[in-house]
């Protein structure tokens, strides 16, 4: 039995972003393109605008192609943002852990002794 069959939502990390479209890294090595024309209904003037690399994201299937294992992917009429790893960062990254860290650790040395 197929493991994507046309007309399901799926989820995957955005591994590239070109002029023409959005690449999709699934599950079981296989790839997704939402080409640009599957983007909006609008006019898309930058792909950039939509996604982020690294970004994981909702899709529904176009079509599937299990023998090279590639799926033609659309994000039109769909909310495709999906909250996961973003929610554990805020506009500065990490570095405020990165900032607090040597304080931490001193204050675990002090309450050791």
């Amino acid at each position: 039995m197929p493991k994507y069959k046309k007309g399901d939502t799926v989820k995957g990390k955005v591994s590239g972003i070109e002029n023409y479209g959005i690449f999709l890294l699934m599950d079981d090595g296989y790839s997704g393109l939402i080409h640009i024309s599957e983007i909006s209904d609008k006019f898309v003037k930058s792909v950039f605008d939509y996604v982020e690399l690294g970004e994981i994201i909702k899709a529904k299937i176009l079509e599937v192609d299990d023998n090279n294992k590639k799926i033609k992917l659309t994000i039109k009429n769909l909310d495709y943002r999906v909250e996961d790893k973003k929610e554990l960062e805020d506009k500065n990254g990490f570095s405020p852990l990165r900032k607090m860290l040597p304080k931490w650790i001193e204050e675990f040395k002090k309450n050791k002794e």
